[in-house]
């Protein structure tokens, strides 16, 4: 079998070296090391087809569970057997980039349909055809914050930390300054702390608080959104948009602009992607929403038709006027996103929420009654929890030999878990049971 990787050692070695990197195990240093492949072992000369069946053998040892407690990022959600049916249609999986709006009306069509969702959901007034992921989503949100003289940005200690790394990169770039709000003993933002950093900052452009946060907790977005505006700073709000069918949306509550992962909304967990980025905003800021938006107008004839509008980004205007160079959405994932929201429909999302919400109140007292186990936030929560835990490890390898994944592990004693409208209730005695007996 011949080699895929077009490029030679001298290549690869000018690439590390452009970089600042010396290895490619130093390039992906970010990947824990426990999981990265050192050598595959495939000899050398073999067929296609022989390699084919060697890796699907290595992929074979993977441990899928057939119940999941755990989130912190990526959920698993019910999808309606109806949103894959209609998304594999193949005039979606082959349509070319909507450069051409005159040729691609249906593309555009469900680009507009998305977005006009996602402003109802978020309840802001624009959003674009959508972005990498929530994280970049996040990133690109703070850069919208920044206006002249404003450069300073704020973030939670509470928000996921991929997210805040995330952030850091992007201003890294940029050289935008990051500071950090501390997290409470609550588990929440520390406002009174937010509050005092803006007292004497002149310079702050935003504000990037995510709610429900990383441990769980609903923050207090109206507090946040009145000490961001005292203080000529912007709110940009992360959300997990399941939550938003029983928690109020960010533009209700106060803030500028409300993001998030979009994978919940009809996407698989797939080891990581492809996921969905979205993010909407206040009218005041629509002119520098990254990426595509998608508007609608009529043709010479009057009927109705859709056009690309309103793009501040590098391809369609001055390089040195754009606030963003993002060159592509996640088109698929975001016409995904729009089929589940119309199948489920108002009420079907709502239960979803209610559900998660109600099995998640639930599975926290059932943990919470073991012997050596605790709540370590009293706070209000969705779907998401923290609970003390007498040894992680232990509790997690217990979990795993019945098929069930714990929670995330934060540290040797404490468990981030989380419940979803898949979870029966069942599964969350069966699960509080095996805790139980292990700790006997």
């Amino acid at each position: 079998m011949g080699s895929y990787i077009p490029n030679t050692e001298t290549d690869r070695s000018e690439m590390l070296a452009a970089m600042g990197r010396k290895s490619i195990d130093e390039l992906f240093a970010n990947i824990p090391e426990n999981v990265r492949i050192k050598d595959l072992n495939i000899p050398k000369g073999m067929a296609e087809l022989d390699v084919t069946r060697a890796i699907a053998s290595l992929a074979g040892e993977n441990k899928i569970f057939s119940v999941v407690f755990r989130g912190a990022g990526a959920y698993k959600h019910y999808i309606p057997a109806a949103v894959k049916r209609i998304t594999a249609n193949e005039t979606f999986t082959t349509a070319y980039t909507p450069y051409q709006a005159e040729i691609s009306q249906g593309i555009l069509q469900s680009i507009f349909e998305y977005q006009t969702m996602i402003c109802e959901l978020t309840g802001m007034d624009a959003a674009n055809a959508s972005v990498y992921d929530g994280a970049s989503a996040a990133a690109e949100a703070m850069n919208m914050c920044r206006d002249r003289g404003k450069n300073n940005i704020y973030v939670s200690g509470t928000a996921h930390p991929q997210v805040i790394e995330t952030i850091r990169t992007y201003c890294f770039g940029y050289g935008i300054p990051v500071i950090m709000i501390p997290k409470n003993t609550d588990g929440k933002t520390d406002l009174t702390a937010l509050k005092n950093l803006l007292a004497d900052d002149k310079a702050a452009a935003g504000i990037y608080i995510q709610s429900p946060n990383f441990f769980g907790l609903v923050e207090d977005i109206p507090g946040a959104s009145e000490i961001a505006h005292a203080n000529g700073a912007l709110l940009a709000t992360g959300v997990n948009p399941i939550s938003l069918g029983l928690l109020e949306s960010p533009g209700a509550l106060g803030a500028d602009i409300a993001l998030g992962e979009g994978q919940p909304l009809g996407m698989p967990l797939a080891w990581g992607g492809p996921y969905l980025g979205f993010i909407a905003c206040k009218n005041s800021l629509m002119r520098k929403l990254p990426g595509r938006i998608v508007g609608e107008t009529t043709d010479t004839k009057g009927e109705r038709a859709f056009v690309l509008t309103l793009q501040a980004r590098e391809q369609h205007i001055r390089r040195e006027k754009a606030s963003s160079n993002i060159c592509s959405n996640e088109a698929h994932c975001a016409l995904t996103a729009a089929v589940y929201l119309s199948v489920m429909g108002e009420e079907g999302f709502a239960e979803a929420a209610r559900q998660c919400h109600s099995k998640a109140i639930y599975t926290a007292k059932q943990i919470s009654a073991i012997s050596g186990y605790s709540l370590v936030y009293d706070g209000e929560f969705f779907n998401e929890f923290v609970t003390q835990c007498p040894d992680t490890e232990k509790a997690l390898k217990v979990l795993e030999k019945d098929g069930i994944l714990g929670g995330y592990p934060l540290g040797k004693s404490q468990l981030l878990w989380c419940v979803t409208e898949l979870n029966t209730k069942d599964e969350i005695d069966r699960m509080a049971c095996i805790l139980k007996e292990a700790t006997l």
